[in-house]
């Protein structure tokens, strides 16, 4: 616990340009590990530091007494409050104006406060690394690129090989300065790491060799250095490099660092474990706009719609299970499935594409590898757990469009009888035509064989109309978001057309129709901001999946305008072609829809991807991607590539079906938010990068 005062004209030097900060302005930062805050006033900084206690609100309150009594000021005396960190959500201040900043944001202005002309930041704390490209003239943000859920290269991997080598965290920088051979040590695990420094010293107790602490120590930081360099691979290395966070005060790791990249950091007259505390402070100062939170209110015609949806899917679905009538049942998984042949067989029918819990997930991984992707696992685990849509299935229907789908189907049909369809990769070839009109004739003879009825073409033509006049009317209520204050928000289109997988047809003809009418004549609230515009593209973003979404609405008041996967708009942008040749017209409609990733080449992907983001005029792109995914996540750096290129920020994030990530991926959105809106805020002429990323 320590509180200190300092003087900012002192720690800018001789030669910087004088800044002061009228007024008095409280940044608080709450770390894992760690509080610390700052009271900026004139040319005074006071700092305070403080363990994180376990009720942060606690924490905060016992911060600002320190920093008030250090400056000899009043509560009353505060202009405002900016909390940063990971327990700035759990923070309110109602007798001073008060907001919250993300922690990249904030470290990038405190850098820029103490170190005019700071390019490039390496920010380690006590549960992530990250490195950040900073604007010299202002402090703003330019790109980021932040570590996943792994704590190797943050300051908890450091604590735990402190505590295996037993001794004091603040020990272990100095001792790896005596190294004389630093121990190679993995970077890529923290378990394999902590496996090799346990195996590493007992061989050095066992040989008596008195250089192993010190070795072992230094291979701890260079592995961990190891990592944080190769997140600067992604934003480059510029010169005025800052080292900030709470590791920035291990002169061991400073120095792993400084030779790993190749580039002395800039000497600071200020502790840097105070940056993101400052920079709050500073954000305070210019009174920058509060983020806006809040969920919409459940009054608007959009809820009325989804609550309707939704009630009806629940109630399709409970009979769907009950079987209490003699129609089949068909459950299928891939959006390639044509649905119309489906319904024109008579079988009741189903989407499988729900995200399970982790239980479930857990249930999935029996039959699978660890390393298929959490929504295989889901369908694999639905079965396993007896779930009652799954029980009532006569067979299902799946593609080959991954190892992973693949190795499902056939696990699948241990529990129902089920069929797996060949999906051409090269779609623009005559022969792909010919071999998926094959399996779609060979999906009417089985439907046929399952119901004991034969399939008309009359009655294929007629649900290919019925189905193509549901997908007209879920475009043009997509459509509704290109307007500035939309009707209805991403989670409300996502309910939406999971309809179109649990309903009839006719049923959903009826019910889009009633919401377009109900949506388009809804008023718009133009007084209110105008939230920053995204799309999401990459993996499928399962049933029940809405985390992320609820995220960026309810939590951050950004918008989700428009989807590029397979469970939102992107399998309704084409119709089907109704011709004489239901079958042939299925096979070339279904090849020539928004293609997915696994079709070739993949540049008409890209291209389609690119295309809805210009068409819904979008602020930024969320590239989504399930861990794992042998389709989007292979070919991720094609579409960020491409977003960039075509002067689209991006920001890309890998997905599961776990909780534990929630402050991380908040963290990386909040500041892609912040990102957007300081672009939109830039001068004429002003050059502004646009892409940011996390570490995969």
């Amino acid at each position: 616990m320590s509180t200190m005062t300092w003087s900012l004209s002192s720690i800018r030097g001789a030669g910087a340009p004088a800044r002061r900060f009228p007024g008095v302005w409280v940044g608080l930062d709450l770390g894992s590990r760690a509080s610390k805050g700052v009271l900026l006033t004139g040319d005074t900084i006071h700092t305070a530091l403080i363990p994180t206690g376990l009720y942060m609100q606690e924490t905060a309150d016992d911060l600002l007494g320190r920093l008030l009594q250090e400056s000899s000021l009043r509560r009353v005396d505060v202009n405002g409050i900016v909390a940063t960190g990971y327990g700035r959500i759990a923070l309110k201040f109602s007798d001073v104006p008060f907001q919250v900043v993300t922690e990249i944001t904030c470290h990038a202005m405190g850098a820029h406060v103490v170190r005019p002309g700071t390019r490039t930041i390496i920010d380690i704390g006590g549960q992530d690394s990250k490195a950040i490209k900073v604007d010299p003239a202002t402090g703003r943000v330019l790109d980021f690129v932040m570590n996943d859920k792994c704590a190797a290269g943050t300051g908890r991997f450091l604590e735990k090989a402190a505590a295996l080598l037993g001794m004091q965290l603040d020990e272990l920088g100095h001792t790896a300065l005596r190294s004389k051979q630093p121990a190679q040590i993995s970077s890529q695990c923290v378990v394999f790491a902590e496996s090799e420094m346990v195996s590493l010293r007992a061989r050095g107790e066992h040989d008596g060799d008195a250089g192993t602490a010190p070795n072992i120590a230094a291979g701890v930081h260079y592995s961990a250095a190891r990592r944080v360099r190769n997140l600067l691979g992604r934003v480059g290395v510029d010169p005025e490099l800052v080292f900030t966070g709470g590791v920035s005060n291990n002169p061991g790791m400073r120095f792993a660092l400084e030779e790993l990249i190749g580039t002395p950091f800039s000497v600071v007259r200020f502790d840097l474990i105070f940056a993101g505390a400052l920079g709050a402070a500073a954000h305070a100062a210019a009174a920058a706009p509060a983020t806006i939170h809040g969920r919409r209110q459940a009054s608007t015609p959009a809820a009325a719609a989804v609550a309707m949806v939704q009630a009806r899917i629940e109630a399709t679905e409970t009979a769907f299970a009950a079987r209490a009538d003699t129609d089949k049942r068909v459950g299928y998984l891939c959006a390639y499935t044509p649905i119309e042949l489906v319904a024109a067989s008579g079988a009741r029918h189903t989407r499988l594409f729900k995200a399970g819990s982790p239980d479930t997930v857990a249930r999935g991984e029996l039959y699978t590898q660890s390393v298929f992707c959490d929504f295989s696992k889901s369908c694999l685990g639905s079965f396993a757990a007896g779930e009652p849509v799954s029980r009532a299935l006569d067979h299902v229907y799946n593609f080959h469009t991954c190892a992973s789908m693949k190795r499902v189907t056939e696990v699948i049909g241990e529990f129902v009888p089920t069929t797996m369809l060949n999906l051409p990769k090269l779609r623009d070839q005559a022969t792909s035509r010919q071999l998926f009109r094959g399996e779609i004739a060979g999906l009417r003879t089985d439907l046929e064989r399952l119901t004991g009825q034969p399939i008309v073409d009359a009655e294929i033509r007629r649900q290919i109309g019925l189905y193509n006049e549901a997908k007209s009317l879920l475009r043009r209520i997509s459509e509704l978001r290109k307007r500035q204050h939309s009707p209805l928000s991403g989670r409300d289109f996502l309910e939406l057309a999971r309809a179109y997988y649990h309903l009839p047809a006719e049923e959903l003809i009826a019910t889009y129709t009633r919401t377009l009418r109900d949506l388009s004549i809804a008023t718009a609230a133009d007084n209110h901001p105008v939230p920053p515009r995204l799309m999401i593209s990459g993996s499928i973003m399962a049933e029940g999946d809405r985390r992320l979404i609820d995220l960026i609405e309810d939590e951050l008041g950004a918008r989700v305008v428009v989807e590029d996967h397979c469970a939102g708009l992107k399998p309704f942008y084409h119709s089907v072609a109704n011709t004489h040749d239901p079958i042939q017209a299925l096979a070339d409609s279904y090849l020539d829809q928004a293609p997915c990733a696994r079709m070739k080449p993949i540049e008409s992907s890209i291209e389609f991807s690119t295309k809805l983001a210009r068409e819904y005029a979008v602020d930024g792109v969320l590239y989504v991607y399930l861990k794992f995914c042998a389709c989007y996540g292979v070919s991720k750096g094609a579409f960020l590539g491409t977003f960039e290129r075509a002067g689209l920020p991006v920001l890309d994030i890998s997905s599961d079906c776990s909780r534990s990530d929630h402050g991380q991926l908040k963290t990386r959105i909040e500041a892609f938010l912040e990102l957007l809106r300081s672009r939109t805020a830039c001068p004429p002429n002003h050059s502004c990068p646009h892409a940011a990323s996390d570490n995969t």
